[in-house]
């Protein structure tokens, strides 16, 4: 087993939420894990939806695959947003007359991946060499084909899989997304040392981002299973009540794999 990740970004992203109206559609700000797996079922060259009804082979293949999410780049967890208006003129989507729509869409969205992967498994092993080469059968994109995914060779990194450690009472650096377990407030928690500015005396105000998130699909009900998840940059004390926290030695930090 090892642990790899890999900086996704893109000009733009949208990621659709499907509780939205007519009139504008709106984003999930983090990229979650079944858009991960459409990401990775594109680099491998596994086949999308083909049948209503029918979970799509990268899906069906990669669903226990372990992913912790990071974002980059970004104002206290959140992305700049901009919404984009389209005319749709196809006569079956507008009934004789055009169509708007509006979306709010990510800018320049940026996210680091980690992937708990067996490269005594086939397919991992084949994902290893795709992503370690920046080699990919289809083209990755953010939630739309024209807001084509990037990474680069530089951004590709391997770390040493570490079990959580046994747990002391001074705070643990996450890393990534995790899902909101525990109360992330109310004195349970203490800020980043680390976290000064560099070259002054500026010291990073701390944060606390919460968003609800598709964890996995419902395969009978064939929609999103939602989960709450949390991402700061506090030292979390009871880190302990996570599931799947690896330490990254390197790093000197955790993440926490969904």
């Amino acid at each position: 087993m090892k642990i790899v990740s890999i900086d996704l970004y893109s000009d733009f992203g949208f990621f659709r939420k499907p509780d939205t109206n007519n009139t504008i559609n709106l984003s999930y700000n983090m990229i979650h894990k079944p858009v991960v797996l459409g990401l990775l079922g594109a680099i491998l060259g596994l086949e999308g939806y083909r049948k209503k009804g029918v979970l799509p082979a990268y899906y069906l293949k990669l669903k226990d695959l372990k992913i912790a999410i990071e974002p980059l780049n970004h104002d206290k967890g959140n992305f700049a947003k901009t919404p984009i208006k389209y005319t749709n003129t196809v006569g079956y989507a507008n009934k004789g007359s055009n169509f708007l729509t509006e979306e709010l869409t990510l800018v320049r969205p940026t996210y680091r991946i980690y992937l708990l992967l067996d490269d005594s498994n086939e397919l991992h092993l084949r994902l290893l060499q795709n992503l370690s080469e920046v080699k990919t059968e289809f083209i990755p994109y953010f939630g739309k084909n024209e807001f084509t995914a990037w990474w680069t060779k530089a951004s590709y990194k391997t770390y040493a899989v570490n079990e959580r450690k046994e747990e002391k009472n001074e705070g643990v650096k996450i890393k990534s997304l995790f899902i909101k377990s525990m109360q992330v407030k109310d004195n349970k928690e203490e800020p980043y040392v680390d976290h000064l500015a560099s070259g002054n005396d500026e010291v990073e105000s701390s944060y606390i981002y919460f968003e609800r998130l598709p964890k996995e699909f419902d395969e009978e009900l064939m929609q999103y299973k939602l989960e709450d998840f949390a991402y700061t940059n506090y030292l979390i004390k009871n880190a302990q009540a996570l599931e799947d926290l690896y330490y990254l030695k390197e790093e000197d930090a955790y993440v926490q794999f969904i």
